[in-house]
C-alpha cells in the first residue's frame, strides 16, 4: 500500500503540482492586500483626524452624486475609527460585475484619488480564483485542484508517519543534511507543518467550486441557497427620500457598530439595507444585516448571535481560509503555507527526477555486471541489497560483478526476495543495507526484518558480512545495517569481517569494502564504479564567439576548448570546469561536438545577476582570455548517449540546449544514420536562430528530414511544446517505429512543459515505459 500512495503522490503531485504553485503564490499576495493597498495609497483610506464633526452619510451622497452626475450610488462604506475615509460604490454598467469605487474625504467631502493597484490585485483575485478562465469551469478547476491538495497531504502524511514515535525528529529540520537527504527533509517536515493548513484552505475551496458541496451545507445550517441578482441599473433613479432617518435609526439601535455598508434602494421609496460589524465580532465575516425603510423604520434587524449554530458555522468558511478567523498570527500562517507550495513543487520535481536519474544509473551498472565473467565456480556467494533509493542495489551489482570476474560464483537478491530460511543454503552472505529515515529498515527490507526478528533457527554454517549506507546527520547512523549485523549474529552467524559503515558514498569506506571482497576472491579492478570521471587536465581556450547578436535574452556563446592531452568523449557526454573564483562544486555544460572535431564545443549562455557576471559564465565567456587555461575533465553521461543502432531518433531543446542536440546530430552524421527530427525552440529568429547554416547542411544531405524551429518572441509565438501537440500524429508514428527521444534544455521551463506535452499525446504509462526502455532520455539543468 506505501507504493500505492507513493505511485500516487508523486503523479499528482509533478501534474497538478505547477498550478497548485500558481493558486498557492496568488494565495500569499492576497493575504495582505488590504495593508499593501493601503501602504501604496496613503491619504486614500485614512486622513489625518479633524476637530470638526465628520459630515453625515446624506452629505457623502450628495458628494459622491457631484462628483459622477448621471450613475447611480449603490453603497457607502462606513468605518468607525476616526479619520477613516467612505468608501463608495457606483452600479455596474451593463454586462459588467463591478462598478466604478471612489473614496470621498470624510471631513471636506472631496474625492480622493484613485486607488493605485486595485487593477492588478483584481488580476491576482482573478487567477487564484478561476485562474484566468469563465468562472464557471474555473470554479470546477480549482475544486479539481482543492481535492488533489487534499490527496497530497493526506498520502504525504501516511508516506511519512512515524513508525516509531519520535515526534522531535518527525517535526523538526536538521539543518546540516545535504544533497537528496536535504530536499526530502525539507520537502516532507515542511509538508507536514502545513498540513492543517492544506486540509482547511482544500476544504474551505470546495465550498465554493462545486454545487453540490454548497448546496449539502446550507441545507444542514438551515440556511436559503442564494439567488442570483437582477440586473441592475447603473443610470440614475434617485429618488426624494433622505438618508439621514435610516441612519439615524441605524446608529441609535447600534452604537457598538466599526464598520457598516448601506446599500441604497433603487427607487426613492424601496428599502435600505445594512451589513455591519460589531466591535466584539469573532470574525471579519460575523456581519449582522438590517433592513430600514426610508422613514428609518426598521423591517428586519438581524444579529449573527442570534444564529443558529449551523448558520454560524457557514459564516467561518472565508475566515478560516483566509486565516483571518485566527487574526494576525492566521493570516501570517495562511501566507506561509501559500507561499510554501511552489516551493514543494520544485523540490517534489527535484526529487523525482533525481529518482529517476538514479533508475538510470541503475541500469548501467545492472548492464555492467551482466558483462562481468561467467566462468565461476564452487558455492555461490548471496549478495543481498535492502534498498530505498537505489543506491545499495548499485553498490551490490558491482559487487556482485567484482566477485563474478574474480571466479566466484554469486546469486544476486534483494531482500525483499528473501525469507530467512533462504540464509541457511549459502555458506557466504554479503548485505549491502541502507537504513531509511532514523535508523529503520527500508520499505523492501520491512518484511524480511519482521520474520528475521521472528525467526528462531540458527544460521551456524553461514558467515556474513555488511556494508551500511547511511548519513551521520541522522541520530542513527547507520542503523539498519547495525540492526542486520546485531540479529545474524543472535542466530548464530559468523561475520566474515566487521561491519563497515558508510557515510553519504564515502570513497573511503567503499575501498575498504572492495577490498575485503579482494579477500573473497573479487576482482575489484574489472569493474570500476558507474560514472567515474576522468581526471583533471588543462585545457585551453582555442575560440569564442557570439551565436545571437541584437537578441532580447542573454549572450549565447559557443566556447572551443582544446584538451592539453588526448581525450576520447561521445555524443551525450560533458565537460565539468573548475572555476578559479568559485570554491562552489565544479560546473557541467553538455559538449557540443564530436571526437572528429578536435574540439571540445559548448554552448553557454551569459549570466548576469545583481552583484555582476555569473561565477562561471561570466569567466568562460568575457573574463578568460583566448589562448588562456582550463581546468577540466571529460565525465561520461550514459544516460543521455545514443542507441548503437539505426533507429529514429527525436531530438527536442531550446536555447543552450542546442549543446548536446547538435553533438547527438553531429555524431548521427558521421555515421549515416538519418532518421533524425529536431524540435528547437528559441526567442526570435532574426537574432537566435543559432546553428542555422549546419543545420541547413544537415536538411540538405538527408540527416534531418524532420526540423521544426519555433519562436516565443515572434508574431504567433509558439514553444516547442505547442508543436509537439500540432505534430501529435507524427510523433506517435516515430514512437511506433523505435524512436528515442532526447530532451536538452532548461528544467523549469520547456522540459516540464515537454514532458507535459509528451504524457498528453502519448499517456503517462506510455512516457515512462519509454523512459524505463532508455528510450526518453534527458539531460537538463
Amino acid at each position: 500500500m506505501r507504493e500505492v500512495w507513493f505511485q500516487l503522490h508523486w503523479f499528482v503531485g509533478i501534474t497538478a503540482g505547477t498550478l497548485l504553485a500558481v493558486i498557492g503564490l496568488t494565495g500569499a499576495i492576497l493575504a495582505f492586500e488590504d495593508e499593501i493597498v493601503e501602504a501604496i495609497n496613503p491619504g486614500v483610506f485614512a486622513v489625518p483626524v479633524e476637530q470638526r464633526s465628520r459630515l453625515e452619510p446624506e452629505q457623502i451622497l450628495r458628494a459622491a452624486r457631484q462628483a459622477h452626475p448621471g450613475e447611480r450610488v449603490a453603497s457607502l462604506t462606513f468605518e468607525a475609527q476616526p479619520g477613516s475615509t467612505v468608501g463608495v460604490r457606483f452600479a455596474p454598467p451593463p454586462g459588467e460585475r463591478r462598478g466604478l469605487e471612489i473614496h470621498v474625504h470624510p471631513y471636506s467631502g472631496d474625492v480622493l484619488p484613485a486607488v493605485r493597484g486595485a487593477a492588478f490585485f483584481q488580476f491576482v483575485d482573478s487567477t487564484h480564483r478561476w485562474l484566468l478562465l469563465p468562472r464557471a469551469p474555473g470554479r470546477i478547476v480549482l475544486g479539481i485542484l482543492a481535492l488533489c491538495l487534499v490527496g497530497l497531504a493526506l498520502s504525504g502524511l501516511y508516506l511519512r508517519w512515524p513508525r516509531k514515535k519520535d515526534w522531535r525528529s518527525w517535526l523538526t529540520f536538521n539543518t546540516s543534511l545535504r544533497g537528496r537527504s536535504f530536499l526530502w527533509a525539507l520537502h516532507a517536515i515542511a509538508g507536514t507543518w502545513a498540513l492543517v493548513a492544506y486540509l482547511v484552505v482544500a476544504g474551505t475551496g470546495l465550498y465554493w467550486s462545486f454545487d453540490i458541496v454548497r448546496g449539502t451545507l446550507q441545507d444542514w445550517a438551515g440556511t436559503p441557497s442564494a439567488q442570483p441578482r437582477e440586473a441592475r441599473s447603473a443610470a440614475t433613479t434617485r429618488g426624494e427620500g433622505s438618508l439621514a432617518p435610516a441612519w439615524n435609526t441605524f446608529v441609535s439601535t447600534a452604537p457598538d457598530w466599526s464598520s457598516a455598508t448601506i446599500r441604497l434602494p433603487e427607487r426613492g421609496s424601496g428599502a435600505y439595507q445594512l451589513t455591519w460589524l460589531a466591535q466584539d465580532a469573532p470574525h471579519d465575516r460575523a456581519r449582522n444585516r438590517m433592513t430600514l425603510g426610508g422613514d428609518g423604520a426598521v423591517r428586519q434587524d438581524e444579529r449573527h448571535a442570534d444564529k443558529d449554530a449551523g448558520q454560524r458555522a457557514l459564516t467561518t468558511i472565508r475566515p478560516l481560509h483566509t486565516g483571518t478567523y485566527f487574526g494576525l498570527p492566521g493570516r501570517i500562517v495562511m501566507m506561509l503555507a501559500s507561499l510554501a507550495l511552489p516551493g514543494f513543487a520544485i523540490t517534489g520535481w527535484m526529487l523525482y527526477l533525481g529518482r529517476r536519474r538514479q533508475k538510470r544509473a541503475l541500469a548501467r551498472e545492472r548492464s555492467l555486471a551482466a558483462q562481468a565473467g561467467t566462468d565461476t565456480s564452487g558455492a555461490p556467494v548471496l549478495v543481498a541489497f535492502a534498498t530505498q533509493g537505489g543506491q545499495a542495489e548499485r553498490i551490490a551489482l558491482h559487487s556482485a560483478g567484482a566477485l563474478r570476474a574474480g571466479g566466484r560464483a554469486v546469486d544476486l537478491r534483494a531482500v525483499s526476495a528473501l525469507a530467512p530460511g533462504d540464509l541457511a543454503g549459502y555458506g557466504q552472505a554479503l548485505f549491502v543495507a541502507s537504513t531509511f529515515g532514523e535508523g529503520e529498515a527500508p520499505d523492501s527490507a520491512r518484511r524480511f526484518s519482521r520474520e528475521l526478528e521472528a525467526w528462531q533457527s540458527m544460521f551456524e554454517g553461514c558467515r556474513f558480512a555488511v556494508l551500511a549506507l547511511g548519513d551521520r546527520n541522522y541520530a542513527r547512523f547507520c542503523g539498519y545495517g547495525h540492526a542486520l549485523d546485531r540479529r545474524l549474529q543472535a542466530l548464530g552467524s559468523t561475520p566474515l569481517f566487521p561491519l563497515i559503515e558508510v557515510d553519504q558514498g564515502d570513497e573511503t569506506a567503499l575501498g575498504r569494502w572492495m577490498h575485503a571482497l579482494g579477500e573473497l576472491g573479487a576482482s575489484a579492478g574489472e569493474l570500476p564504479p558507474a560514472g567515474e570521471a576522468a581526471p583533471l587536465s588543462d585545457w585551453i581556450l582555442h575560440s569564442r564567439r557570439l551565436l545571437n547578436p541584437g537578441s532580447q535574452g542573454a549572450p549565447l556563446y559557443e566556447i572551443a576548448l582544446r584538451p592539453g592531452l588526448e581525450a576520447s568523449w561521445q555524443a551525450g557526454d560533458l565537460l565539468e570546469i573548475v572555476v578559479p573564483a568559485a570554491p562552489t562544486a565544479p560546473r557541467r555544460y553538455s559538449i557540443a561536438s564530436v571526437q572528429e572535431d578536435g574540439a571540445v564545443e559548448l554552448l553557454v549562455r551569459q549570466q548576469r545577476h545583481e552583484h555582476g557576471l555569473g561565477l562561471a559564465s561570466g569567466w568562460l565567456t568575457e573574463q578568460l582570455a583566448v589562448g588562456g587555461s582550463v581546468r577540466a575533465r571529460l565525465v561520461t553521461n550514459p544516460g543521455f548517449h545514443a542507441p548503437d543502432d539505426d533507429r529514429p531518433c527525436i531530438y527536442i531543446g531550446n536555447g543552450s540546449g542546442m549543446a548536446g542536440l547538435r553533438g547527438h546530430l553531429r555524431s548521427r552524421s558521421s555515421m549515416g544514420r538519418g532518421r533524425n527530427w529536431l524540435l528547437f525552440g528559441e526567442r526570435q529568429r532574426a537574432f537566435d536562430s543559432v546553428c542555422d547554416a549546419e543545420l541547413a547542411v544537415l536538411r540538405a544531405e538527408g540527416t534531418l528530414p524532420e526540423l521544426d524551429l519555433v519562436f516565443s518572441r515572434d508574431p504567433g509565438p509558439e514553444y516547442v511544446q505547442d508543436r509537439l501537440h500540432a505534430r501529435a500524429d507524427v510523433l506517435r508514428q516515430w514512437i511506433d517505429d523505435g524512436a528515442t527521444i532526447h530532451v536538452c534544455g532548461s528544467l523549469q521551463g520547456m522540459a516540464g512543459a515537454v514532458d507535459e506535452a509528451l504524457a498528453a499525446i502519448l499517456g503517462r504509462a506510455e512516457l515512462e515505459r519509454l523512459m524505463d526502455a532508455g528510450r526518453y532520455r534527458r539531460d537538463v539543468y
